[in-house]
């Protein structure tokens, strides 16, 4: 079962921790991430973590957020800083479990709301 937690309202340049969980999983042989969507606009990926640990980010979230994996309690985590109203989503764990580029959504999602 797969638990995504941590969204919530906050005001800009507030943080918020978002954490995707499962049990039964080898975290470290995927490739996770985190995307969002917004109302009216599409599906954006917001990081990205590989098997090795490399990360990637979207060009708007750079230096604000921090994407992480705790192999060893299998949880994903997203850390966002200097939150702004146009990270207003919401956001989805999203797995590649053979790296492939494809990510897909594992659990629900969670609304993030920041009011300015």
């Amino acid at each position: 079962q797969v638990q995504v937690v941590g969204g919530g309202t906050v005001q800009a340049g507030g943080s918020l921790r978002l954490s995707c969980a499962a049990s039964g999983y080898t975290f470290s042989l995927y490739c996770m991430g985190w995307s969002r969507q917004a109302p009216g606009k599409e599906r954006e990926r917001v990081a990205t973590i590989e098997r090795s640990g490399a990360t990637n980010y979207l060009d708007s979230v750079k230096g604000r957020f921090t994407i992480s994996k705790d192999n060893a309690e299998n949880t994903l985590y997203l850390e966002m800083h200097s939150l702004k109203p146009e990270d207003t989503a919401m956001y989805y764990c999203v797995v590649d479990g053979y790296c492939t580029g494809r990510y897909y959504d594992w659990g629900q999602g969670t609304q993030v709301t920041v009011s300015s």
